[in-house]
């Protein structure tokens, strides 16, 4: 081994290392990985930045984008209305429906996106029907990971081993040229998922600390939740003020202004220099004993609790119950730093951590998996949701019509989606630029503005990838791959390439427990390509094996963002992804090896 070769092995492990100690962010790992190929010697600075001009860049970027046009536009709840609507409440017709609708929709969108719209809907279902949400959680996220075996824009893993076949000289992956393999796939993860893993899951949800029970129905029934069913309140103005009410210093925030009589009144949400007249009422939230104290005031003419007047407001005001991401940004920061109603337009009422209520919200440092009661504006409340990358949605409440922003553009989007489909599938132009194609029609049809687009794309999953692909030229460079490569067929000796699948196989869906699904295929795909030239034999079902291991991160709940987003609303334990992953893993595998070659032959 040379000495370039065991530095580039010595960084792959400390980059293992960072990704799996989930202190440093995968984004800033994959940065340093660069930085260590240049410095070292390993790779020119040309070769090294490559990634960031790649086509699986680009298109990654561009499929972010289609997938927020199918949320605006309302075409990804409106399959979640369709399951609710032929779920009826029998269970095992609910979870199938389930599997298949995320399995369908994670085909031309993000996973991750696709488990955070589902969330609600599942919690939704569990409370209509009285099913515990842990049985169909778990097994919603494993199809949403399924979903990245059925299509060659439906993970990122899967353009980078075609565009890995491709930079040897063979022909990429198309669009639908795994699917035999993975429908099989999916099969077999519903049969097991209601045969194995309900049994396995068991009747309830766990009682564990900070579970998420039965999701609440109406902003009565969070604020009673987050234990502030008494701190929403009504204060009439006397007069004017001579200075504007500040009332942050005793934890009283304002939401909303009142005017005029009741059939002309005129709701607002209120801003800092809102004007204030003799008869105008603020819908304010605190506590009863820090809101007396605005009685002392000249201009108040009184305070009382919120009553029947609640339904007025609500036409401007709502409440939404919602979880931080796993991989927020806003992790580590407090609510006043982040300065959350500058940001996003909206009061933080109350959090919950383990559930129980923080006694001072705004000035905790934010963990993940925090649930925070939000109020503000509906279009805020929209806003704030949408931005899935950093806020799961856990229960919107029924006083809000569920309209998409862009609900008229339903039937624009699904033209957009099939005709990027269609230019795929008939291979009229690459897929890099139907992807393209797509993303810039999503914007020109107004599914959703240029400033969303861009806000739609997680630069941090952009910033992995293109750091990442260059690993694969250093092991190339150095011999790294031929080292891997030579102990890979000195393990398996005489034995079939259906041998060396297995291996590879294992090697991958290890791998993908420490670093990230899409580093893994970086790193293993050239190595599956050079073994199959060494046998012999075609690249096409060691290619194709590293594409489904990939996939396949059932066994933990940090292997991926997938599975981890559903840790805190099915009150999952680590050992439930052991128990239920890992012979799911296995099962994945046999499969793998055993039905790729019929495919792909060798």
């Amino acid at each position: 081994m040379t000495q370039e070769a065991l530095f580039v092995f010595v960084l792959i492990g400390l980059a293992g290392a960072m990704m799996a100690s989930n202190r440093v962010r995968y984004d800033l790992v994959a940065i340093i990985v660069v930085l260590a190929l240049i410095i070292g010697d390993i790779l020119p600075v040309s070769t090294a930045l490559s990634g960031f001009g790649s086509s699986v860049v680009i298109m990654v970027a561009g499929l972010l984008v289609v997938g927020e046009m199918l949320e605006r536009t309302g075409v990804a709840r409106a399959v979640g209305d369709l399951i609710l609507r032929h779920g009826g409440k029998d269970e095992t017709r609910l979870l199938l429906l389930l599997m298949l609708a995320c399995a369908i929709l994670g085909c031309v969108m993000s996973s991750t996106a696709v488990v955070a719209i589902f969330i609600p809907i599942v919690l939704r279902i569990a409370a209509d029907t009285g099913i515990a949400q842990s049985r169909l959680l778990l097994p919603m996220s494993y199809a949403a990971l399924i979903s990245g075996m059925l299509t060659l824009i439906a993970t990122p893993p899967n353009l980078v081993v075609s565009d890995g076949l491709a930079d040897q000289g063979y022909a990429p992956l198309g669009f639908f040229s795994f699917l035999p393999v993975g429908a099989v796939v999916l099969v077999a993860a519903m049969v097991y998922c209601v045969l194995v893993a309900r049994s396995a899951l068991g009747q309830k949800s766990h009682a564990v600390a900070g579970a998420v029970e039965r999701p609440v129905r109406t902003i009565a029934g969070l604020a009673t939740r987050y234990e502030v069913q008494t701190h929403v309140h009504v204060v009439d103005i006397r007069h004017r003020p001579d200075i504007e009410p500040d009332f942050s210093a005793s934890g009283v925030r304002i939401l909303a202004r009142g005017r005029g009589v009741r059939r002309g009144r005129k709701l607002a949400i209120y801003a800092p220099g809102m004007e204030l007249r003799a008869g105008d009422q603020l819908l304010v939230m605190g506590t009863a004993q820090d809101v007396g104290a605005i009685t002392d005031a000249d201009w108040c003419a009184g305070v009382q609790t919120i009553g029947r007047s609640q339904s007025e407001w609500l036409s401007v005001v709502g409440a939404a119950d919602v979880m931080i991401h796993p991989e927020s940004t806003l992790i580590g920061r407090t609510i006043m730093n982040i300065a959350f109603r500058t940001t996003y337009g909206l009061d933080v009422i109350s959090v919950l951590r383990d559930g129980e209520t923080l006694s001072d919200p705004l000035n905790t440092r934010l963990q993940a998996n925090d649930r925070l009661l939000v109020a503000g504006a509906w279009k805020k409340l929209d806003a704030l949701v949408a931005r899935t990358h950093d806020f799961v949605l856990l229960g919107m409440p029924r006083e809000r019509h569920e309209v998409a922003p862009a609900a008229d553009r339903f039937a624009v989007a699904l033209a957009i989606l099939g005709g990027m489909v269609l230019l795929s599938v008939l291979n009229i132009v690459p897929v890099v630029v139907a992807v393209l194609l797509a993303s810039t029609a999503a914007v020109l049809c107004r599914t959703l503005s240029a400033d969303e687009a861009y806000r739609s794309i997680h630069w941090s999953s952009i910033v992995l990838v293109a750091g990442m692909l260059p690993l694969a030229d250093a092991l190339n460079h150095t011999g790294g791959s031929a080292l891997i490569v030579n102990s890979l067929l000195d393990l398996a000796g005489e034995a079939s390439p259906r041998v060396m699948m297995t291996f590879l196989f294992a090697l991958t869906a290890g791998v993908g427990l420490i670093l990230s699904n899409t580093a893994t295929a970086v790193l293993v795909t050239p190595i599956a390509i050079t073994t199959a030239e060494t046998l012999g034999v075609s690249p096409y079902p060691l290619a194709i094996t590293v594409l489904i291991a990939a996939s396949a991160a059932f066994s933990t709940p940090v292997s991926s963002p997938v599975v981890t987003l559903v840790v805190a609303p099915g009150n999952y334990r680590f050992a439930d992804f052991l128990k239920i992953g890992l012979p799911l893993t296995l099962v994945v595998g046999a499969i793998t090896v055993l039905v790729t070659p019929w495919v792909f032959p060798f």
